[in-house]
Parts: C-alpha cells; structure tokens; sequence
C-alpha cells in the first residue's frame, strides 16, 4: 500500500507540473500568477477536469485571464463600504470543521442601482476575504443565500445562477455546500426545470427559516448586547401585579413569565371571564363559551339557534336534539316512534386494510425526505444566519490588501504616529 501511495502522489506531482509547463509556455507568469498557481489550485482545477492535463491548463489560463480582467489584486475594502455597513455579503465565522461561512443578503433593488460587473467584484471580495481565513488544511467553504428580500423568483434566480457559476468555473472544489433559505413561492418551479443543467445543484439546498423556529438549543445572544437586549426580561418590569391574564368577551390574553420565550404573549379563544356572551343560565351542556353560535348576532340566526337552549320542543327532554344540532340553519322534523323500524340498513364501505398502497413494498426503512435532509444539513449552520451582523468583527478578518487603508496601517504605527503628534 505504501508503494502504491508514492505512485500515486508522483504521478500527481508530474500531472501539476506538466499543466504549469504548458501555462508557462503559451505566456509568462507573473509573480502573482505563480502564487496563485501552487499546487493544491492546480490538483483542484485538475480534479474538476478528470485529470485531464490539457483541458486543466485551458481552464487554468482562462480563469488567470478572468482574474486579471475583474482585478482581483486591486479590491480593496473601500470600495464597498456602503455594503459593509449593511452587511449585503461578509464572512459570518467559521463552523466545526473550520470551513468558513459566507452569507448573502442582497436586496431586490440592489441591481436596479449596482452594475452586474460591481456585484462579481464585491463577490469575488467576499470569496477572497474567506480564503484567507482558511486554514491550511481546509479548502472548501460554506455559502448561505437569504433570499426572503426578494418578491420575484426570476430576479433571485439570476443572482443565484450567476454566482454558482462564477464559484463553479473561477473556484472549482471550493464549494462544500450552498443554502437558499426563504426563498420567493415560484422559485421552487423555476429551479426543478434548471436544476439539470447546474453544475453546483447537488451541493445546493432549500429551506425554510420558520422550520428552525423551535430550535433554541444555542444561546449565542447573550455575547451580543444588541440583540439580548430585545429578548423579553420580565425582571425588567417594575411592577408584576399587571402581569398575567386579561380576558374579554372574545379571547383571552396572556403573559408569559419564561426567560426563553420569543413570543412571551399568545391568545386564547377561551372565555375565562365573568362576563359571557350569550345565555348564562344553567345549561346541560355547561358553562356558556365563546363559539360562533353566542358570539355572533342573534338578528339573522335561525329560529333554532334564536331560542334558548332547552326549549325546543318543550322543556329540557330535548338534550339529545340540541347536541345533534348544534348549529341548525332550519328548525329539524321531530323524530317519531315508528323511524327506527322503517329505517334501511345501507351497506357500510369497508376500511382500509393495513396495505394502504402498493408503494409500501417498495420504501425503505430508513428512507428520509429530501426536505428533512436539507433541514439536518443546515442545522450546523443556523446559528451563523440568526447571528447579527458586526462590521467591525468582519473587518478584523480582512489581511492586506483587501482590508484597505485601516489594515495596511498597523497599530503600533498609529500609536507611535500620536505619540509623536503630542511632543509638538
């Protein structure tokens, strides 16, 4: 096996040569060229062409001729300082497996007013600032799409198809997975019918934000006082006395005291109030609630539902008739003697045996939903999409050059740089 090994990483150390050998001869490489050539880029572009040491080199040169084209080397962080203020794309931070997490919240109307060639650039941006993130034994990443800020399911998909291709052809092997949470209605159509022809769908997934509203097993607000300080506090109230429940003719409202309740309020369509809508006389049916039938207006009822209960027909003999008309719309003919001997027997339709269709045969026991497997393959990612935006932890994350003039300057420069300002 360990002979087998050696081979092995010769023969793909001669496959990387031989594809450098070919870019160097059809044109010189720059000193950012060869940097950005090194082995591991090489094997990945490889990889993406079958190692096929032909179409690699093509490919690689193609994407150099890209690269220089958008100016990679010149992006800096000023340029988009108006999108790091709202946070349209960042680096969220990095999951168990080290891999980085990218996450994009682009507005509608961002490509009303922005060029197609500024949105590659600020997404090529935001790929190279997690790249430096990486470590070196990490070479994929992790992308998250929120697409709840678009209304058309057209306008998504075309942002979304040319960012997959953009990763797919200019980054190949980068993409570990791809999420679009809270997408338009349509778009689930749109993307069955261009599914086939995507090269990154299988690593592309949907979900649903509001199938993780229960989920708080991570309690990562407290670290950030902007947001805890939204989280209901009942501690903060002065006074408890008016905490509780308030009820009324129609519902009830009432006041959590958990400190892990989002929603510290619900209603109740229960009356618990000494007030009641209707007869509140003694009834066999029991104490008068709220239901559609004393709730609403008794001026265009039925002269069923207008006369009180256990009146109908002469005392409360007719228990039996008012439970089995409850809501009648005409008053119902009384039951005789002789109906249960002239009543016609109809054959019932029998139940369903246990074989409810021929497709159980065929399931598997431990068959799970492509949706349930979007949902367990996300969860490891849930925290980094609830977790707030923060400009200034994005920016520490960003090297020079791409950080701009704040992280070329270092520190102690501008300390020695005031010290210096205050002998004079």
């Amino acid at each position: 096996m360990g002979k087998k090994d050696l081979q092995g990483d010769q023969n793909d150390d001669a496959k990387v040569e031989a594809v450098l050998e070919l870019l160097r001869k059809q044109a010189p490489l720059t000193v950012k060229q060869e940097k950005f050539c090194n082995k591991a880029c090489v094997e990945r572009f490889l990889l993406a062409k079958g190692d096929n040491v032909k179409k690699a080199a093509k490919h690689l040169r193609a994407c150099l001729s890209w690269r220089e084209s958008i100016g990679t080397d010149n992006l800096i962080a000023d340029e988009f300082s108006a999108e790091l203020v709202e946070g349209v794309a960042f680096v969220a931070g990095h999951d168990e497996e080290s891999r980085p997490v990218l996450i994009f919240r682009i507005k509608q109307d961002y490509q009303k007013f922005h060029s197609q060639k500024l949105f590659t650039r600020l997404l090529v941006f935001t790929l190279e600032v997690a790249i430096q993130t990486m470590p070196k034994s990490v070479e994929q990443l992790v992308l998250l799409f929120d697409a709840s800020f678009f209304r058309s399911a057209s306008a998504f998909m075309n942002l979304l198809l040319a960012t997959l291709k953009i990763v797919a052809e200019y980054y190949p092997g980068r993409l570990y997975k791809a999420f679009v949470i809270d997408p338009p209605s349509l778009f689930a159509y749109l993307w069955k019918g261009v599914k086939p022809f995507v090269e990154l769908s299988t690593v592309t997934m949907m979900v649903s934000s509001l199938d993780f509203e229960e989920s708080l097993e991570f309690n990562d607000f407290s670290n950030y006082p902007r947001t805890s300080s939204l989280r209901f506090d009942p501690s903060s109230l002065k006074s408890t006395a008016k905490i509780g429940s308030c009820s009324s003719s129609r519902f009830s409202f009432t006041v959590s005291h958990h400190f892990d309740s989002l929603k510290p309020w619900y209603l109740s369509l229960t009356d618990t109030s000494a007030s009641k809508v209707g007869p509140t006389s003694p009834s066999p049916l029991g104490p008068a609630l709220i239901s559609p039938l004393n709730a609403r207006s008794f001026s265009f009822a039925s002269p069923a539902a207008r006369t009180p209960r256990g009146s109908i027909n002469g005392g409360g003999n007719s228990t039996r008739h008012t439970r089995k008309s409850l809501f009648p719309s005409t008053p119902l003919p009384q039951r005789t003697a002789g109906s249960d001997s002239s009543r016609i027997s109809h054959p019932r339709t029998p139940r369903p045996s246990f074989l409810q269709s021929p497709a159980m045969f065929f399931r598997k026991e431990g068959h799970v939903s492509r949706t349930d497997k979007s949902r367990e393959s996300f969860m490891p990612f849930l925290k980094f999409y609830r977790r707030p935006y923060d400009e200034m932890i994005y920016r520490s994350k960003m090297r020079p050059p791409l950080g701009g003039l704040i992280s070329i300057v270092s520190p102690h420069l501008r300390r020695r740089h005031v010290s210096v300002s205050q002998r004079f």
